[in-house]
Parts: C-alpha cells; structure tokens; sequence
C-alpha cells in the first residue's frame, strides 16, 4: 500500500470528508489532497499532525516496515 492510499483509507475509516481532516490538522484542504493524490509529500510538521491525529507513530503512518 503506497502513502497515499494509506491516507485515503484512514480518512475513510473515520468518516471524513477531506475539508473535515485538512481543518482538524490545520492545512488547506487542496493541499491535503494533493498528499492523497500522491503528487506531494506533506511536510514533517503534517505528517506529525496526522499521526497524532490517528495514534499512530511515524513509521506506521508513512507505511515503513523495518
């Protein structure tokens, strides 16, 4: 599973549009999209945003498997 898909999938779980999820984590939803689209990476301080958001570490998050 790539990141982006990852990220549709979690939203998706919670029931969020990605207006909702861009809010809560306090980015503009076109940029947010753009991560579950794949044609960019989210900045470090997001991808803290959403783990947190989640409860998940980093690693999980990104999909990284040791």
């Amino acid at each position: 599973m790539t990141f982006a898909e990852h990220l549709l999938q979690l939203r998706k779980q919670r029931g969020l549009k990605q207006t909702e999820l861009a809010k809560i984590i306090g980015i503009g939803w076109r940029a947010y999209q753009t991560y579950e689209r794949g044609e960019r990476e989210p900045t470090l301080s997001t991808l803290i945003a959403l783990a947190d958001f989640y409860g998940l570490s980093l690693d999980e998050l990104v999909c990284r498997k040791r």
